[in-house]
């Protein structure tokens, strides 16, 4: 094995070892192991349950494709052993964007992996093999609680709902009727699944195909208790209206959600932009709180992936 393999084998084995005592002991079964610890490895693995799933970020790695291939071979096969998961429940994306596919989200594989992933006595359908994500953001597993803990008898927006994983925990922490919204009909179904899995699909709770953006202004003044928005950090996706800069739109953006939300109402507002500065001084809200840190998880806590913020009006 090469000095760069061992390498990989000593960090993986390591972190391993260390994050899935964390994650047996809080009783988590998806879970993220690895982050592009080392830079001549840069992949993403996650756990589900007993399948791997595994992101190769795309980097200029100098290999002809075949080279590349036999490496990516090698460390499958060392990932495999490490974690003791046989290959055929390893699943593997490239993050990069081929010339010709017009879209990241269309699919990336011949044969599809769904499979029901458990988190916090809730369930929710994953996709290994066709999309660059699963369908489950690990990292928001926190955030996720705490909309769960504050639910109770309130009236609940998630906007940007993606597959609706904030709304399913709305629903089961008692909120009396969630609201979801997307523009992407597959993520909107595939919410509405997540709440059917979980038995909360009553008539209170809707779904709604629609550009947040425009969908912001139809909003009726002091209507929710509590809104989760966690939008792109840009998107000029061809049937929105205008494109989103999560950075030059996100002040207009929370004061638009703050009019819809009833006095004392809660926000919960989160970005992936890195480098991302909260305009605190023009939002309209009477308290704004950065909770990133206390929402990481702790297989998450190496790296700082976004901001997470909570607003009160």
């Amino acid at each position: 094995m090469s000095s760069k393999l061992q390498m990989f084998e000593n960090r993986l084995t390591k972190v391993y070892r260390h994050i899935s005592k964390l994650a047996r002991r809080q009783h988590i079964t998806c879970y993220r192991v690895y982050d592009d610890d080392i830079p001549e490895f840069p992949f993403s693995i996650e756990i589900y349950e007993d399948h791997v799933y595994i992101a190769e970020y795309n980097r200029k790695h100098g290999m002809e494709e075949e080279a590349h291939e036999a490496w990516l071979d090698s460390c499958l096969e060392l990932i495999s052993k490490v974690l003791e998961i046989p290959p055929g429940k390893i699943w593997v994306k490239q993050r990069q964007r081929k010339e010709n596919r017009q879209s990241q989200y269309e699919k990336l594989s011949i044969e599809s992996h769904i499979m029901t992933a458990h988190e916090a006595g809730l369930q929710f359908k994953v996709n290994l093999s066709d999309y660059l994500d699963t369908g489950l953001f690990l990292d928001h597993r926190i955030t996720r609680g705490m909309v769960r803990d504050e639910a109770k008898d309130k009236k609940v927006l998630n906007l940007f709902c993606y597959t609706g994983s904030f709304s399913v925990y709305a629903a089961a922490g008692g909120a009396t009727e969630v609201t979801s919204v997307d523009l992407s009909k597959t993520y909107l179904a595939w919410a509405e699944e997540n709440m059917r899995l979980n038995g909360f699909d009553s008539p209170q709770h809707t779904f709604v195909h629609a550009d947040v953006l425009q969908y912001l202004d139809t909003l009726k003044l002091n209507t929710y208790d509590m809104v989760i928005i966690d939008p792109p950090t840009f998107s000029n996706s061809k049937r929105m209206k205008d494109f989103l800069d999560i950075q030059r739109d996100h002040v207009d953006l929370l004061n638009k959600v703050l009019l819809a939300t009833k006095k004392d109402g809660v926000v919960y507002f989160s970005n992936n932009y890195r480098r991302f500065i909260l305009e605190s001084d023009k939002i309209n809200a009477s308290s704004i709180k950065d909770i990133t840190n206390q929402t990481l998880p702790f297989d998450f806590q190496q790296k700082l992936i976004r901001k997470c913020y909570r607003l009160i009006k």
